[in-house]
């Protein structure tokens, strides 16, 4: 019993427990290291399926301007038929006639070009999103197969989109304009969920610029960045009653930019009220981006109009050209920022529970909710919310629908934000007065 050579065999209680706890440490070293690498591509594919969504937005435009008069231009003449549902084909001498159902796109397929071509791109899309929102909105933790199909399978999604992009092409034209009549609804949805990410975005700016209201160095910053933005606010009213007021018979000019002045007045006066809980920086930020909605609206009025002679004329220049590429990097980035921005909305996360490891980066069923919603949104801006007339080349969100929709969106946004400030005083809890002792009762 006493060899030694037994006792080298065998094994202490500390010993199995160190080797138990080395086995622990590894194992959740690779469960860190496999969060780790899951949680990589699942912010990698936010960006590529805001690249889609970019693509797409190229292939709409592309439809509404160019492609009715590209298909006159394909080689070995390559010819449609559209109203007879009928094409003939004759490529490398090669004579072949087959029958497509193509009647969906009307004669000459005007039906499946300019705004109607528009409403289809954006329904393929919409359709697809919409399967990636379904599939996806329960997701929680890293672990679970939605991850992998949010953060993977290109391949087989990329065959999806096309297949999508392609049936959308095959449904009657009747449908396609109620969905139109759908898309403006989804548009107004989407325009106000970027309101709300727009305020919260100002509401974070100005707490992590002013940490501390009391001290004196965040005061004084607040104080600059605030005349700062009321300046610019101030400017920006001045240059639209200067060009967009020509005389007092625009009287709708006059109207809404006197109706901004009158909203960036309430909101700096509430702002400097007692019992509201803001700065003067936050208001600031929110007049400039009020007047910057009113100046977008009355741009966006037809050329034709005497009091907005600065608009867009009907000539393609490298301004024009900038403008519209620019809208349309705005149209993604609105998307993709307020796609990212579910911590505004609550929908799975609580802003004041702690993530854990294996938690999701960010609601993978919001983004694609949101981007099912950018789908009808860029649809509306691509046709200026006209479901009857094509819009002009290279012009976007023009016409009196876009200006009173952007109107409206200014005044909803200083809505927003005007209760976003009194809502606590409203909400707080009324304290009722306790009565007051008399003088017998303090005696005693």
């Amino acid at each position: 019993m006493n060899d030694p050579r037994v006792r080298s065999f065998q094994i202490s209680p500390g010993d199995l427990e160190a080797a138990q706890l080395d086995d622990l440490i590894r194992e959740i070293e690779q469960k860190s290291l496999f969060y780790h690498q899951e949680k990589k591509k699942s912010l990698r594919a936010r960006y590529i399926y805001g690249t889609i969504f970019l693509i797409i937005n190229l292939c709409a435009w592309f439809i509404r301007d160019y492609a009715q008069k590209a298909l006159t231009l394909l080689p070995r003449k390559v010819i449609i038929f559209w109203d007879l549902s009928y094409v003939n084909f004759d490529i490398f001498n090669v004579e072949s006639n087959v029958k497509a159902d193509v009647s969906s796109c009307g004669p000459e397929g005007s039906h499946c070009f300019h705004t109607l071509g528009v409403l289809r791109v954006s329904l393929g899309c919409f359709i697809f999103f919409l399967i990636m929102f379904l599939s996806t909105w329960n997701t929680m933790k890293l672990h679970q197969a939605q991850n992998t199909w949010h953060s993977d399978n290109w391949s087989f999604k990329f065959l999806l989109l096309v297949s999508v992009m392609v049936a959308t092409f095959f449904i009657p034209q009747l449908y396609i304009q109620i969905y139109g009549e759908i898309a403006r609804v989804g548009a107004g949805i989407f325009l106000g969920l970027q309101l709300i990410s727009v305020i919260e975005f100002i509401t974070w700016w100005n707490n992590y610029w002013m940490p501390n209201n009391q001290s004196k160095q965040s005061c004084s910053f607040g104080f600059v960045m605030s005349i700062v933005f009321y300046i610019g606010s101030v400017c920006g009213i001045a240059v639209m009653y200067y060009f967009y007021v020509a005389s007092t018979a625009c009287a709708l000019n006059i109207f809404f930019i006197s109706l901004t002045v009158i909203l960036l007045i309430i909101m700096m006066v509430m702002s400097l009220h007692s019992k509201v809980k803001s700065s003067l920086m936050s208001s600031g930020i929110m007049a400039s981006y009020i007047v910057f909605l009113c100046w977008s609206a009355i741009r966006s009025e037809p050329s034709h109009t005497k009091c907005n002679a600065h608009t867009q004329n009907g000539h393609t220049d490298w301004i024009t050209v900038l403008s519209f590429l620019i809208a349309i990097g705005a149209i993604v980035m609105a998307t993709f920022s307020t796609g990212i921005d579910s911590e505004s909305f609550s929908f799975q996360f609580r802003k004041d529970e702690a993530k854990e490891e294996d938690d999701i980066p960010y609601s993978y069923g919001f983004f694609h909710l949101v981007f099912s919603l950018g789908a009808m949104y860029f649809a509306m801006l691509f046709i200026s919310w006209n479901l009857e007339h094509s819009a002009r080349k290279w012009s976007m969100d023009v016409g009196w629908t876009s200006t009173w929709v952007k109107i409206v969106n200014e005044w909803f946004a200083a809505g927003i934000y005007l209760w976003k400030l009194i809502a606590p005083i409203v909400r707080q809890p009324r304290v009722h007065e306790q009565p007051q002792p008399t003088t017998t009762e303090v005696s005693r």
